[in-house]
């Protein structure tokens, strides 16, 4: 297994552009009530960055790994869920619920069917029936039904995340780990969003949400590169 100091050794400086745009986006800081495109390309350029860091592993990588490409495929659409939730008050909220639902189903296909791990399923399970009747009082018309989906999907890419995460049989390796952190982070964010929409006014509402989904996206974008580092610990060996 590939030791964390190799890790931060090896992606580190490649995340470098991703940490600047973030501190970009919170210092700048701009308000939601004037969107436009240049607070869409603030919000998103942090995403920009993990497309680039992706990239800069190589398209031979990207050609092998088809979990790297579900997962830039993945951070395209959420880069444009990004942008439409820029304008959510002038409608665009369902689009941007949309291509986040599509970003699911790629990660999801992305951290693959095995290990089921039916028990890390009962909990995730149960996770998202608790927080769908939470909501369900303050729901009305298609978000009734389409929070439900929303709901299932990014409960079904938690469930894939944390079933690879095999700690009790010494099966983990630090991208596994890396990806169900994502995941958890990103189901945060955006249980954050709903109940701040729907329910009543979070405190630090948008500060807790762009945090946990910038960590929740850097950390999966760091588990699709498993495989080279396999590879490179494989040939150190040899």
């Amino acid at each position: 297994m590939v030791s964390p100091v190799t890790v931060v050794k090896s992606e580190g400086p490649k995340l470098v552009p991703f940490f600047k745009a973030t501190c970009v986006y919170f210092v700048l800081w701009l308000p939601t009530s004037s969107p436009s495109w240049f607070s869409a390309l603030i919000k998103c350029l942090p995403i920009f960055c993990l497309w680039v860091f992706l990239l800069a592993h190589g398209f031979s990588f990207l050609g092998v790994n088809s979990s790297a490409r579900k997962i830039l495929a993945g951070l395209i659409f959420s880069a444009l869920g990004d942008a439409f939730l820029i304008w959510q008050e002038q409608g665009y909220f369902v689009h941007g619920l949309l291509m986040f639902a599509i970003t699911h189903i790629l990660y999801s296909s992305a951290f693959g069917m095995k290990p089921i791990n039916m028990r890390a399923g009962l909990v995730i399970s149960a996770v998202s029936c608790v927080s769908y009747s939470l909501l369900y009082p303050y729901l009305s018309g298609p978000f009734t039904y389409l929070v439900a989906v929303y709901i299932a999907l990014i409960g079904f890419m938690g469930w894939r995340a944390m079933a690879g995460l095999q700690l009790a049989n010494d099966l983990w390796t630090w991208t596994k780990l890396s990806a169900c952190l994502g995941a958890v982070l990103f189901m945060v964010s955006d249980l954050t969003i709903a109940v701040n929409k729907f329910c009543f006014p979070v405190p630090h509402s948008r500060a807790i949400i762009m945090a946990t989904y910038y960590a929740a996206q850097m950390l999966i974008a760091l588990s699709a590169v498993e495989c080279q580092d396999v590879e490179v610990a494989r040939k150190k060996r040899t």
